[in-house]
This record gives C-alpha cells, structure tokens and sequence, in this order.
C-alpha cells in the first residue's frame, strides 16, 4: 500500500475554536466527512458545514456531565484500525465503524487553569481523558492515522492538506505523531507535577518550547534554550542571544531580584559574577559607579538596571562594549542611543515568576534544589563582637551580602558606600579570595578604610579578618557555625573591628 493516504474523514474535538474555522471550510471543500461531539459540533454546524454527531456513530448521547463523550470502540475502532490488516479491515465492516483518517484535538487547559488559581474541583475538571486519548490512538496508528493535537499546528496542517489536496505522506504523519506525543507526554506531567506536592522523590520536566542556538558553550558544542523567554523578556534590539549570554543574562536577573525595592541600582556582570555594582540616587550615578568597580572586566558583560535607563546613563553605556543590556524600560532617547551598536542586544524584563528550584547534571544523574530564597536582613543579624557597626556599615553589610549570595564560592566581597570595590569569586581558599579582591580594590583606587567584608561561608581562623583589618576595613558580614569562630571575634574585639552573623551560609557552586 502507498504511504500516500488520501483522507476521506475526519474527528475534531477541541477546547478551543480558534483557527478551527478555515479548517473545516477546507474539508468541507475536499469532501471530507466530519465527525464531532459537544461544543466543537455546535460550532461546525453555525458555520453551516455539515457534521455527523459522534452520538450517531456510537448510539450513545454525550453523558456523565460531558466527561464520556469519545470513549466507545466504535470511535476508537475507527483510528487504531490497521487498514493493510484484513481482519481489522472486516471488523470495521461488521460492525459498522467508520474509518477515521484525521483526529483533531485540543485539550482542555490545564495548565492554565492551575497557574489562574482555580479551585481544586475546576482544576480536576480540566483534566483532559477522551481528548488525552484520542490523541495516543491517533498518533500510535501514524500509519494511516494523521493527529493534530494543538491549535498551533492548525496553520501547519492547513497547508499541508491543501497543498496536498487532502493527501499526506507517512513521513508528514510521523512527523504530527511526535508532536503529538510531545503534547501528551507534557500534559502528563503537568498533571503529576501539580499532584506531587514533594510527596514522591520524582522529578519529570517536560519543556515543550525549545530552541536551537548557534552552539553551546564552545563552539564545538550543540547548545539549546528551552523555556518561554518571549514571556520574561521583549526584546528590542541586537543579534540573537548566545547560550553564554543566557547564562550571564540568568545570572544578572538573579543578582538584580535582590535590589529590586532599593535605589537606582545599576550590576555589571561576566562570566555570571558581578564585577560592578552601586545604589546610587539616579540611575546614571549607578552606572558610573558600577563600571568604576572594574572598567577592565566590564568590557564585553551584561549590564542590568532595576529602573528605567535615561539618555544621560545611555550616552554613557553607549562608549563601552557590552553583549546585553536589561531594564524594565528605556527612554526613547536612550534607545535611540543604544541602538547605536547593531549588535547590542537590549531587553526589557517583564514581570515574570522565576523558577522555585534549581536542576543540573551530575554524573549519571541530576541534581535538584531548593533556590536560595533567603536574603540576609537586619533582623537576621547577630552581634558578637564588642563593637556594633555603625549605620552606615550595616547598610554596606547588608548590600555586601546580598551580592555575596549571587558571587561564585568561595568568595569575598568588599563593598563601601553602596558599591562594589571588588570580589575575590570561585577560589579554592577563602584567603585567596580576600587577597584578590584586596588587590582588585587597590588596582583600581578604591581607598579599603572603613569598607566592609562579606563572606559567604564561616571563617574557620582569624586570618581573614587579620588580612582585611590590615586592609582597613572595619565590619565583617559571615553566616558563622565555625566552631573557632570566637578565634575571629577575639581578633576583631582585640583590633577594634565589628562583626555581625547571620547564620545562613550562601554557597554557589
């Protein structure tokens, strides 16, 4: 038998009516039998197409409140039948079921529906059956079976029977089976995700909208995205992102979430570390700030601002090479300015929910984690040293921290007046990192006295705060939990240096 099948029916049954109607006017046009049920009937006959109501096929009316409306052999007879099989062939005779060449399904909105914050019993109704199940028969008799299973394929479809005159290849069917089973196979496990409250150690991730990049992190290396970026982000300007610059955009989203009920607050980031940041009373001064942590490092990075980006800040982004800029919008002036570099990729961050956990590869398997939701506040601090700090230095303490959460271990931040001197990122000794930011700092003039110290694990000797004393900063930051900890508190109740404990390690590894 030919792999080009010529379809003579079809079963539509969907949720949504939306671009439906071209469709059946098509079958309409190429003499295809329609067969449907419920709301997608009523709405086939308004367009004054003839339909045959599933119910004349089956002699069964839609019952159960419409949850049985599809479910009956004489419907499922006509999809799975193998029409090069004669015993199948006979039985369709027999027992007078129509053969079905096309089904056509959308499912009901479950997803939507959970994320809409329906009650439990709406949410259960939304569970999709007959729909679920028409769209696995269907897909599984690819052979002689083609499945639409979501109103994004309509236009696909809608071309390909017409260009075909109502004909398909086997190659044109398996390839809607796997979207179909990508369809399914999603739906599932959206149902059990909203089921597994933590109860099962189970993890399923289904990410149905993907896409290709130029290359991974190498250019030797496939990369890919999977998520919904158009929802989080609208882009205005610039080449297509990279998987490097979807990692750095990540990370500076990330760091930024944490200033965004604070000042104007402009971060500079490469390779995911921060290596500018400042608070500042306008969002130019935060800029001019921010680049003045490292001006060498910021060549090439990803600059991120938590208010609008005016001309003054613009102009002055304009004369520095940058992969990614990100606000939550722009003047018109600045845009003009910006889309000075055609390169430039320039992104407004909408209002978007971020993901609660994060997963990763490891060995044979993966990892999954709570994300670190804590940020250290005032109430969170415990004094343990004789000498408190000041106002000043608690509000520099605390927007260290916030940056050391975000910074690669182990690592050191020093900050002073609401702005990044420097950070020691992702050394293998905590002295390490102290001696690189104190050496960034001074590389790059920032006078050390009176700034404070983050860190984000305990200090398991007083050498760290021996080095940054001698440095002059003056107020230490760290979760604690060492049990030599009083070993760095005697050093700094003996050097006249404060020192707080939050007793919340921020490990990044």
């Amino acid at each position: 038998m030919s792999n080009v099948k010529k379809a003579t029916s079809a079963l539509i049954s969907v949720f949504h009516k939306e671009g439906l109607e071209p469709i059946v006017r098509k079958f309409q046009e190429l003499g295809i039998t329609i067969y449907s049920t419920g709301g997608t009937e009523k709405f086939i006959k308004e367009l004054g197409i003839e339909v045959v109501p599933v119910e004349e096929v089956t002699s069964y009316p839609s019952i159960l409140g419409g949850r049985v409306k599809t479910l009956h052999p004489k419907v499922f007879g006509g999809i799975l039948n193998r029409q090069d099989n004669e015993g199948d062939v006979a039985q369709l005779e027999e027992y007078e079921i129509p053969q079905l060449d096309i089904v056509i399904v959308d499912l009901y909105p479950f997803e939507k529906t959970v994320a809409s914050g329906a009650p439990e019993q709406d949410i259960i109704e939304k569970i999709d059956i007959g729909g679920i199940s028409l769209i696995r028969a269907a897909a599984k008799n690819y052979k002689d079976v083609l499945c639409v299973s979501s109103m994004e394929d309509y236009n696909e479809f809608l071309e390909l029977i017409s260009s075909g005159n109502g004909s398909t290849s086997l190659e044109d069917r398996k390839h809607f089976a796997t979207k179909a089973f990508n369809v399914s196979s999603h739906y599932d496990t959206a149902i059990f995700n909203y089921f597994n409250q933590q109860e099962m150690a189970v993890l399923k991730i289904s990410e149905p909208r993907g896409k290709t990049l130029r290359y991974g992190e190498n250019p030797h290396q496939k990369g890919f995205f999977f998520g919904d970026f158009e929802a989080m982000f609208t882009k205005l300007h610039g080449k297509e992102l990279s998987y490097n610059n979807l990692l750095d955009v990540d990370a500076a989203v990330n760091l930024m979430s944490e200033f965004r009920k604070d000042g104007p607050t402009f971060a500079i980031l490469k390779h995911n570390n921060a290596c500018g940041l400042a608070t500042r009373d306008s969002i130019h001064q935060a800029y001019m700030d921010a680049l003045a942590g490292d001006p060498v490092s910021a060549f090439g990075g990803i600059l991120i601002s938590n208010v609008a980006i005016d001309k003054p800040t613009a102009e002055e982004i304009h004369q520095l090479f940058c992969e990614v800029v990100i606000a939550p919008s722009y003047s018109d002036d600045a845009m003009n300015i910006l889309k000075g570099k055609k390169n430039r990729i320039i992104l407004i961050q909408n209002e978007t929910d971020l993901p609660n956990t994060l997963v990763r590869t490891c060995l044979n398997g993966i990892l999954v984690q709570d994300k670190d939701h804590k940020t250290d506040t005032l109430i969170d601090l415990k004094y343990v040293t004789k000498k408190e700090p000041s106002k000043r230095e608690l509000e520099d303490l605390i927007f260290a921290s916030k940056l050391c959460k975000h910074t690669k271990s182990n690592t050191i931040v020093l900050a002073k007046n609401k702005q990044l001197c420097a950070s020691g990122t992702g050394q293998t000794s905590r002295v390490d990192a102290l001696n690189q930011a104190i050496h960034k700092a001074k590389n790059f003039n920032f006078n050390l006295d009176g700034a404070v110290m983050a860190s984000d694990a305990f200090f398991p000797f007083p050498d760290c705060v021996e080095i940054a004393n001698k440095s002059g900063i003056t107020s230490v930051i760290q979760p604690g939990g060492s049990i030599k900890d009083q070993l760095s508190i005697d050093y700094c109740n003996e050097n006249d240096m404060a020192m707080v404990m939050t007793g919340t390690r921020h490990f990044k590894h």
